[in-house]
Order: structure tokens, then sequence, then C-alpha cells
């Protein structure tokens, strides 16, 4: 056996068992699956990849988008997918096990998670208490000013906290409830089971709302405007950067979601086929997404009398002002609203129950706690920051500034310093391909190494150039200096402190943290049911 970081030890081969030792784990690669989904498949399938590709070239974007799907999305599944398995960690603890020095590394994942999941869960109590106006149509004739007035009651500058709204603030104490609940029942029972009812839900609900859509009249003109190729775009560098980090944000990959999840796989589990169908589920929901959206927006656009450039939007605009003008106008309005906002909330706590078990993870193990304790100090602590500053009349504003700096700067940044540091400084990739090819149905090999080495981070780098640039040459939309310093700068620096100091303190009952897997043997009947080692070992004889 080999020592690792962490205090743990790493099984050979000949004695780690299929199961987790003391650690939970998912009951089948199928469980697995359905949970990976549900973490990537979120509000910004919905909202942002529609609008993301009506921008960026319409049907001329499949391509780029393609590309990216191939060349980063999918190769960085992999990485997590086998940080997580082979370490059978948090994102500290795997990359601790890795590298001591790279712990900081996961605990920026995790920080991000909480960052991510405080402002996440308000849109999801404003999509449940959408959900319940959908009933009356409740927000009026006036979609927008309901929102923005009597639903928000935004303020005119920014402020830390502002006035409380009790509605969003009762709807976002019941989101956290029950999302905690769900982690607190365990990853099989808890993660696995809500995910076993509430995906496939999900998928049915949304595909009975894009066949009501494109029966709506005016479809066509919405999904023209929407497939209609513009070619010459592809020669605009910023349509392949929006390409990269729509497949980048929509995949749940370098937030320690999906390698948190793997490390709660059993021993013989393939990897690399489970992350092709992750990938591919997630991005055929957002093509589907797509042709939902446009298709109302294209009816939409009829009754208003205006072109569908002139109805797009992207981003909350479209789930709450949008959508309801939509749902105001159609046939059914009532059915259809419940419809559309049940799926955001599906969606969302699929999603946002993964959130909450990254920083559960990564905290309980840190200190020793157990998976109950480390989720209710973990998840408690997350919902009541998220209660503090996000259910108020400022709670929008302060959303989108931390989740602007928190996706464009924290999150690409980090993910290329990852790829970086993973592939060059502790040179784990040859390491780590091994792992994946050991339990994995599809290869890889130098291309991977290739994409998260060199091709991956190049692009990430460029793409978190670019917005540094643009948020440094002016202020991002109008805010005060200040209030983008505190919930901007200031929250991203503090995540980096935050995190090189958590790197420092001692892991508690290390013995207690479930063994590695250990694969550095080249053992090639690794990963092999008894069955097929008796053959392979025959053909050896």
């Amino acid at each position: 056996m080999s020592a690792h970081p962490g205090g743990a030890t790493a099984v050979p081969i000949e004695t780690a068992s299929g199961g987790s030792g003391d650690r939970q784990a998912f009951s089948s690669r199928s469980v697995f699956i359905l949970a990976a989904i549900g973490s990537a498949v979120g509000l910004g399938n919905i909202w942002r990849y529609p609008y993301v590709a009506y921008e960026s070239g319409g049907g001329a974007f499949l391509v780029p988008y393609l590309v990216a799907l191939l060349t980063a999305a999918i190769p960085l599944l992999f990485l997590d997918y086998a940080l997580g398995h082979k370490f059978r960690g948090s994102s500290p603890l795997s990359y601790s096990r890795l590298r001591r020095w790279l712990e900081p590394l996961g605990w920026v994942q995790v920080l991000l998670c909480f960052a991510i999941s405080a402002y996440y869960a308000v849109v999801l109590a404003w999509a449940l208490r959408y959900f319940l106006l959908s009933f009356t149509l409740g927000w009026g004739k006036d979609s927008e000013a309901f929102f923005f007035g009597d639903f928000l009651s935004l303020d005119e500058t920014p402020k830390a906290i502002g006035t409380y709204d009790p509605g969003t603030f009762a709807a976002l104490a019941l989101i956290w409830v029950v999302c905690i609940g769900v982690v607190l029942f365990g990853i099989d029972r808890g993660i696995g089971g809500v995910n076993k009812v509430l995906l496939p839900t999900l998928f049915a609900a949304f595909v009975a709302l894009v066949v009501r859509a494109l029966f709506l009249e005016g479809a066509m003109a919405g999904l023209d405007a929407f497939f209609s190729p513009n070619w010459g775009a592809l020669k605009d560098p910023a349509v392949w950067v929006a390409a990269y980090g729509q497949v980048f944000f929509s995949t749940s990959v370098a937030i320690g979601a999906m390698l948190t999840y793997a490390s709660y796989l059993k021993l013989r589990t393939n990897l690399t086929g489970s992350g092709l169908v992750v990938a591919f589920s997630n991005a055929s929901f957002e093509v589907l997404a797509g042709i939902g959206v446009f298709a109302c927006i294209g009816f939409l656009a009829g009754q208003q009398g205006v072109g569908v450039d002139e109805a797009v939007a992207g981003g909350p605009g479209l789930a709450f002002v949008v959508f309801p003008a939509l749902i105001s106008e159609m046939p059914f309005g009532q059915f259809f609203g419940v419809l559309f906002f049940g799926c955001l909330v599906v969606a969302g706590v699929t999603s946002l129950v993964s959130l909450i078990q990254v920083v559960g993870a990564g905290v309980g193990e840190k200190f020793g706690m157990g998976h109950r304790a480390g989720t209710l100090v973990a998840g408690g602590a997350t919902a009541a920051i998220s209660l503090v500053f996000f259910p108020t009349s400022s709670g929008l504003m302060v959303l989108d500034v931390v989740d602007n700096w928190v996706n464009n700067v924290m999150l690409v940044g980090f993910a290329a310093i990852s790829c970086l540091l993973v592939a060059w400084g502790a040179r784990a990739l040859p390491r780590l391909a091994h792992h994946l090819n050991a339990v994995g149905s599809f290869p890889v090999g130098w291309f991977w190494m290739l994409c998260v080495g060199v091709l991956t981070p190049a692009v990430l780098v460029y793409t978190v150039y670019r917005g540094i640039v643009t948020l440094q040459a002016e202020n991002y939309e109008g805010y005060p200096s200040q209030f983008l310093n505190i919930f901007g700068w200031g929250m991203s620096g503090a995540i980096i402190v935050l995190a090189i100091l958590l790197s420092f303190v001692p892991w508690v009952r290390e013995e207690k943290l479930a063994p590695a897997y250990d694969v550095d043997d080249d053992d090639p009947s690794y990963g092999r049911t008894d069955i097929e080692r008796t053959d392979l070992e025959g053909s050896r004889a």
C-alpha cells in the first residue's frame, strides 16, 4: 500500500471492494447517471442556451457548440470523474491526495458552490412563487412591471441588504428545507432517489411543453429565427468563446459537483461511458429547450406585432418577463404556466442538491464530521447567507454581480489553473488516463490530454482575460464601484484567501476517510469482472 496525502491509504486492486467501506455509494451506475444529468440540467439550459445560440449565429452555432462539447466539456467531465473516483473524496480531499499543494483548488470549488447555491436558491424561490401565480395569471397584463415592481420592489440603486420581501423569504426558506432534507437522506436514497423521480418527470413535462409550443400560431417564425444559420458568425472569435462558455457552464464541470458524485461510485464503474451519456443528454436537453423557447417567442412576437428579435430575451428576463407575457396571451395559459415554472423548479432542485453535497462533503471530511453533520453545518451556513442577502429589494442586483464574478472570473479562471497544474505541475494526466481506461468503455489518450492540458485552458484563459478587461474598463451594469468591490472583487478575493487558509487546517479523523483506488501497478485486469479476469489469466497462460 502507498501513502497518500490526506491521511488515507490506497487500496490495491486485489483487496479493493466493490463497495465503499465507510463511504456512501450510489447503488448503481444508472442512479449515478441520473444524478449527474440532474446536476448538469438546470436553469441555464432553459434560459441561457437559446439566447446564446440565437445571438451567436443561430443554426451555425451548433458547429462551435459541438466542437466545444467534444474538446472541453467531455474532457473536463472525464477529468472530474477520474479525480473523484480514483481518490474517493470531496474536491479538497481528491486534490490533496493527488498532490498536497493542490488542495486549495478543491477548496475554491467548494467555496464557489457555496456562493452559487446561495443565489441559485432564490431563483428557485421566484420560480416556485410564479408556479403558484400561474394558476390565476397573478402577474397581470404587464409582466415586466409586475416582476421588477410589485414582485421584487427593485431598488433604484443597489444596497448590500435591501428591504425584505416576506413571500420570497418564505419560499426561499422552504427551498432550503427541502433541498437540505434531500441531501440528508444520503447519496443513494436522497439525491439518487429524488433524481430517479424528478428527472424523468422533468423530461416528460418539458417534452409536453415543447410539443404544445410547436402548435402555437407563429411558432415556425420563432424556429426559423433560431435555426437559420449565419455562417459568417463562425469567423468571429466571440462566437467560439460563447460556445465554450455555454458547454462549460451547463455541464457542471470544474465546480466539484461531478468530481464529488464520482467519488461515490463503486470500483468497477464505466466512467467514460457514463460521461458520454451525461454530456450528450445535457446537450440534447439544451437543444430541446431552444426549440420550445423560440416556438413560444415566435408566437409572442406575432401576438404583439413585433419581430422575433424584439421579443427574445435571456436569463431571468426570459423566465419572469417574456414567458408570463406569453402565458397570458395563449389558450390554456394557466396549464402552460404551471408546466413551465414547474419545470424550472424541478431542474433547479436537482442542480441545487448537487451544490449542497459538494460543500457538505468538503466540510464534513475536513473536520471529521459524518454526512448528516457536514450537510447540516454547510447547508445551514449557505442557507443563512442566502436568506440574508437575496430575498430583498436589492437581491436581484446582488445576484447579478455575484453570478457574473463567480462564473466569468472565478470559475473560468480556476478551471484553467486546475487544468494546467494537474497536467503540467502534477504531471498526472497519464496516470488519470490509465485509471479511466482501466474501468471505462471509451478509451482516452493523447487527444484527451491535449484538450485538458493545452486547448481547453488556452480558451478559458482567453475568456477570463476578456472578461476582466471588460470589467475593469467600465462599471458592470452601471453599479456603484463600492457595490462591485464588495460583491464582485471582494467576494472573489475572500474565496481565494479562505481556500488557502482551509488548506492549512489538518484533516481530522484521517483514519476514517475512505481509501483511494490504487491502479498504479498497470494491472490490465483492473476493473474486470471475476469471469473476465479468469479468461484473461487463461489467455496469458
